[in-house]
């Protein structure tokens, strides 16, 4: 498979078939990498789910996590890949710090969504429930907790046919420690997402890519910018689109991706100051970096083989050079596309790779948000012996 084109662009059909076939014949198990964490995990969540069930492993800060979901429409502009529609949607979920108190915790994904993935993933054995049926561990609704313009906001934006749920671990985790997390289901790039009024947006976005990968490529990048500057927008203006963005320090603000996801990240940063950190995992860079550069602190998070300097993706290489801040290029050896995602405890039945995603995302996020020594992005570590440094 060709890392520049198929791999990057996220296409990820060979990951989410193989973790939607053991959904309803292997139970999930919750792996950590000392007794202390792996106590802390079994006191608030099983290790292994009944046959038929997947459990997510529970975030370790020390805040409950709370969410809500957005519907935000642009009107300034016109649908990306559906020029008719005349006004761009997007679906967000907030993750975030919450007062502490009962309430449901919120589905994994939608019914209709989770029948749309199956579809687009030609899966026809597996009922839809078994996925919609998927539990988080953010309270639905809760109330946010937190002191006005404290915490750091961190947008998360997935891989190309996947959904926003697909980094439902990661953002549970980086909220149980201070964040306010937002996810973007960018619509139209994903198998299905569910819009208000029951309607539900399929993947047009795949048409194009199937044509032209590498135009498909720079086209969806440029439009995932505008899509989180938006959102940004909604979330930091006057009037803001959830009641608590008074919470959120907006001179704090990072953004990590996966793969298409990862790519608009840089992008993103060049084009919207307020964007001060960012994670690219294992995406390449359809969009160049210009001569100039980027000067803010920037994560190049890979899988394997594929990542490292020399392999497949050459576009890591090429724009290395011109990232002229803070900067670290690590790879994750034994991982694949999906090691980012949510995807590693369902094919793998482990939650290791979650686990180094979690680390050092929140490291990263921790030192250039919150200012904080984190050692963790100075070199190996033992607790992480499977992450390698290359610059």
């Amino acid at each position: 498979m060709n890392i520049t084109i198929t791999r990057a662009a996220g296409l990820a059909g060979g990951v989410t078939a193989s973790l939607l076939a053991l959904l309803t014949t292997v139970p999930a198990r919750a792996e950590t990498a000392s007794p202390a964490r792996a106590a802390a995990t079994a006191a608030t969540s099983p290790a292994r789910a009944e046959a038929g069930s997947v459990a997510l492993p529970a975030p370790t800060g020390p805040r409950p996590v709370g969410t809500v979901t957005l519907h935000l429409v642009d009107r300034g502009r016109p649908d990306p890949w559906v020029p008719t529609e005349k006004a761009r949607e997007l679906m967000v979920s907030l993750w975030y710090p919450a007062a502490k108190g009962g309430g449901g915790t919120a589905a994994y994904m939608t019914a209709e969504e989770a029948k749309a993935l199956l579809e687009g993933q030609k899966i026809t054995e597996i009922p839809s429930e078994v996925v919609s049926g998927i539990r988080t561990h953010a309270v639905t609704g809760a109330r946010p907790a937190g002191r006005p313009g404290t915490l750091p906001l961190v947008v998360l934006s997935p891989g190309f046919t996947m959904s926003r749920s697909s980094l439902t671990t990661l953002a549970e985790e980086l909220a149980s420690r201070g964040y306010v997390v937002a996810g973007v289901d960018h619509v139209h790039e994903s198998f299905g997402t569910s819009l208000p009024g029951g309607r539900l947006a399929g993947c047009v976005a795949c048409e194009e890519q199937e044509r032209d990968p590498w135009k498909f490529g720079d086209k969806a990048v440029r439009s995932r910018q505008a899509d989180v500057s938006f959102v940004l927008d909604r979330l930091l203006g006057r009037h803001p689109a959830w009641k608590g963005a008074r919470l959120v320090d907006r001179s704090r603000i990072g953004m990590a991706g996966h793969s298409l996801g990862g790519a608009g990240a840089s992008w993103t940063m060049l084009k919207d100051s307020r964007v001060k950190a960012g994670v690219n995992m294992d995406g390449s860079f359809f969009v160049p970096l210009p001569e100039q550069g980027l000067a803010r602190p920037f994560l190049l998070m890979g899988a394997g083989e594929e990542h490292e300097p020399g392999g497949e993706d050459f576009t890591w290489a090429r724009d290395w050079p011109r990232m002229t801040g803070w900067k670290r290029w690590i790879t994750v050896k034994g991982g694949d596309h999906g090691s980012f995602t949510d995807y590693p405890l369902l094919t793998k039945q482990s939650a290791r790779e979650l686990e180094v995603t979690r680390a050092y995302v929140a490291a990263f996020m921790d030192r250039h948000l919150r200012g904080e020594d984190e050692p963790l992005l100075d070199g190996p570590s033992g607790a992480f012996p499977e992450v390698q440094f290359w610059r």
